[in-house]
């Protein structure tokens, strides 16, 4: 796993690039959407490659047009993990950039929303999320396997 910092050294980068996408989302897609910032890069004491993550909610009814536009515009990854609520992208921008696409009030929905909200009012859940990294970062799988695991349970 890459060198870990704290996510304070990636927020005002990451906040640029959520604005900007948030503006190209709004050009690209008619109706209703939230773009939001997540991951380790969207909490100042988080430990993080530097890579940012961003939580598209959409619509249920608009999951699968919305999905299908984002293929001309943003490179398909992990097809392997797309279910029929959750779509992944890579964002070319200053940083190294996905955003997971999720119906609003879908199980991957709440995952990404609830988890997120839930650590960025306890310092501790950081903390706990900072340990699990840093134990777990030679060994990307098991880490893959913990952090799914964390998130479960909260």
């Amino acid at each position: 796993m890459a060198d870990l910092r704290p996510g304070a050294r990636f927020l005002p980068a990451a906040h640029a690039i959520l604005r900007h996408e948030r503006e190209r989302l709004d050009a690209l897609l008619p109706g209703a959407h939230e773009l939001v910032l997540v991951g380790g890069s969207s909490l100042p004491r988080a430990l993080t490659k530097g890579d940012v993550d961003l939580h598209l909610r959409v619509p249920p009814a608009d999951f699968e047009p919305v999905v299908t536009a984002l293929r001309d515009v943003y490179e398909v990854v992990h097809p392997e993990i797309w279910q029929p609520t959750l779509a992944t992208f890579a964002v070319e921008a200053a940083l190294p950039t996905g955003v997971a696409v999720t119906p609003a009030g879908s199980e991957h929905d709440v995952r990404f929303t609830r988890t997120w909200q839930r650590m960025a009012a306890d310092p501790r859940l950081v903390d706990a999320y900072n340990a699990l990294k840093l134990r777990h970062r030679d060994d990307p799988a098991e880490y893959e396997r913990q952090k799914s695991a964390f998130f479960d349970a909260l």
